[in-house]
C-alpha cells in the first residue's frame, strides 16, 4: 500500500508501480494521461517524476520520445523506492523470494563479522531492540514491532564494521517497511523468530560468528516464510 501524500509523490508511484509490476512493456512511453495510468498533473510535476524514474534506472529518456521504460538489469532494484513498489506491485511473491535469496547471502554474514568487529553500543542497541520485539510481539504487524525490527537489523548491518553492508541498511529498512505496510506481517509474531533475534544479540555479544550467522539465517528464512503465507491465494 502506497501512502505517500504529494502530488509529485502520487505520480511518481503511480508510474514507478506501473512499471515494475509491468504495466509498461520495455520501451513503453510514459506520459502524463496515457490509459496505463491515467496519471494527470502538471509538466513540472511530471518533469520532477521523470527525474526520478531516471536516476533510479526505470526509464531512459530519448529526444523526441520521452521518457519510455528500460530493461529491469538496469533498475537499482537495492532503492527503497523501487523495493516499495515491488512489495506493492502484483509481482510480489517473486519479489519475497528475491529479497529473501538476497538477504539469506548478505546478513549471516554481516552477523558472523559483528561477533568480531561490535561495540557494547551495537550489544546495548541489538539487546533493547530484541527486547522490543517481545515487548510487542503481540501487535506484530504494528509500528512499534517494526521500529524495533528496524533498529536490529540497520544495527546488525553496522555492527559488521563493513561501511558496504551499513549502505544496505536503508534497503532493508526498506524491506521491513514494505513488508508491513503490504499486510504482509502477521499480527502475532513468531514466537521462534522473536528468540532468533535474542539469539542473534547473544552470539554477537559473545563473539560467536558462527553462531550469530546460523541464527541470522534462520531468521530470514523464517521471515520468507511468513510473508508467503499472508499472501491471498493465487
Amino acid at each position: 500500500m502506497l501512502l505517500r501524500n504529494s502530488l509529485h509523490e502520487q505520480v511518481l508511484d503511480r508510474w514507478g508501480l506501473a512499471i515494475v509490476q509491468g504495466d509498461y512493456p520495455v520501451g513503453a512511453r510514459v506520459a502524463l494521461g496515457d490509459a496505463v495510468t491515467g496519471v494527470s498533473a502538471s509538466r513540472t510535476v511530471a518533469r520532477e517524476a521523470t527525474r526520478v524514474l531516471e536516476a533510479l534506472g526505470l526509464v531512459e529518456v530519448r529526444r523526441k520520445l520521452g521518457a519510455v521504460v528500460a530493461p529491469s538489469e538496469q533498475w537499482n532494484a537495492f532503492d527503497p523506492l523501487v523495493i516499495g513498489w515491488q512489495l506493492a506491485s502484483t509481482n510480489v511473491a517473486a519479489q519475497i523470494q528475491w529479497i529473501a535469496e538476497v538477504r539469506s547471502a548478505l546478513e549471516p554474514a554481516a552477523a558472523a563479522l559483528a561477533a568480531q568487529r561490535s561495540t557494547p553500543e551495537h550489544w546495548a542497541a541489538l539487546t533493547e531492540a530484541a527486547i522490543g520485539l517481545v515487548k510487542y510481539s503481540r501487535a506484530a504487524d504494528g509500528p512499534d514491532y517494526l521500529a524495533a525490527d528496524v533498529v536490529f537489523h540497520r544495527t546488525l548491518l553496522t555492527a559488521s564494521g563493513n561501511p558496504m553492508f551499513a549502505a544496505l541498511g536503508p534497503s532493508v529498512e526498506a524491506v521491513l517497511r514494505g513488508r508491513t505496510a503490504g499486510g504482509l506481517m502477521p499480527q502475532l509474531a513468531d514466537a521462534r523468530a522473536v528468540r532468533l533475534h535474542g539469539d542473534v544479540a547473544a552470539a554477537v555479544s559473545a563473539g560467536d560468528a558462527a553462531g550469530a550467522a546460523a541464527a541470522m539465517r534462520e531468521i530470514v528464512a523464517e521471515a520468507a516464510q511468513a510473508a508467503r503465507a499472508a499472501l491471498p491465494p493465487a
